[in-house]
């Protein structure tokens, strides 16, 4: 099958902006909104320590923020953005919604309460979290609400070609993001075909991989750092944007937050991208989402 019928007006681009950090790269996504190459995530941030923290990271210069139901941390968030110099405009809020929550209804409900616990009467972007439970329900109900104007942007995170495919071809709006795990040793070229043909950018978590098997001191990343006199996240990091990735990275430390966010002033060339391919696994180190038994866990939280 051709696929190439989904890019039609659904294009996507890299561009500068002044607006809010003059320093960040946007994305264009297929509906016309704008989202920032790189998005804060409050991932396994606690939330009595997710206020301060994301205050941090606006203040740094990060202008999305990356959070989901299953973070409980959302309302935290919230309270980051109404405490925050950064007006609420130009702060893109991501997040998402947990299995447990799956189908019209529930998502409906579930929507809503993450819109008060975030304390904004709209998110710029809501996902699906996972590929299970009746994910076809919820995502109707995320272009009900989209047409309401409560989400701006709705997209997918976890979800496989096959699934991804089979969902926009029986569904009014193309998603306008799917975020999937997206590392050096697990780099996704072939999902990223697919998204590319279908105009849905692809956005990556877990690119630095909590630095698991060496990751910060491979050789090949390690040269390419100190090519540029950068560190191997921040080449990392830089890798996605060259393949037209957004990402999303987390730090506690305002120092590591100014590090990250600092990739802006250099490019990697089409040869140092293909020597990054050599390290490609082929496979995540966290979790399999077509490994029947994952299915069942996942499941197993749908009441």
């Amino acid at each position: 099958m051709d696929l190439n019928f989904f890019k039609k007006d659904n294009t996507k681009q890299r561009e500068q902006t002044k607006t809010a950090n003059p320093d960040i790269e946007y994305y264009k996504l297929n509906n016309g909104e704008k989202i920032p190459a790189l998005s804060f995530g409050v991932y396994e941030i606690e939330p009595k320590k997710t206020k301060d923290v994301v205050i941090e990271a606006l203040d740094v210069g990060y202008r999305s923020i990356d959070t989901a139901q299953i973070y409980y941390n959302e309302k935290e968030v919230g309270d980051a953005v109404k405490e925050s110099e950064v007006a609420r405009e130009d702060i893109f809020l991501i997040s998402k919604n947990w299995v447990s929550n799956a189908g019209y209804d529930k998502t409906i409900k579930a929507v809503n309460k993450s819109l008060e616990d975030m304390q904004t009467d709209y998110l710029d972007l809501f996902l699906i979290h996972q590929p299970y439970g009746d994910y076809y329900g919820s995502y109707r109900a995320l272009q009900d609400l989209q047409k309401e104007g409560k989400l701006l942007s709705i997209g997918l995170s976890n979800f496989d070609s096959a699934r991804m495919i089979d969902l926009v071809m029986n569904n009014d709006v193309v998603p306008q993001v799917n975020q999937i795990e997206t590392t050096p040793y697990f780099q996704q070229y072939e999902a990223n075909e697919y998204l590319e043909k279908m105009g849905i950018l692809h956005q990556a978590w877990g690119p630095l991989s909590e630095g698991m098997d060496n990751l910060f001191e491979n050789p090949i990343l390690v040269e390419i750092a100190e090519k540029y006199s950068k560190s191997t996240p921040q080449i990392i990091l830089r890798w996605l944007i060259d393949r037209n990735i957004a990402g999303i990275c987390k730090s506690m430390k305002r120092e590591r937050m100014l590090q990250n966010i600092d990739i802006f002033d250099f490019e990697l060339t089409n040869s140092e991208i293909k020597k990054i391919r050599e390290i490609d696994r082929g496979k995540s180190p966290f979790i399999d989402h077509n490994d029947p038994e994952t299915a069942k866990e996942f499941n197993e939280e749908i009441i």
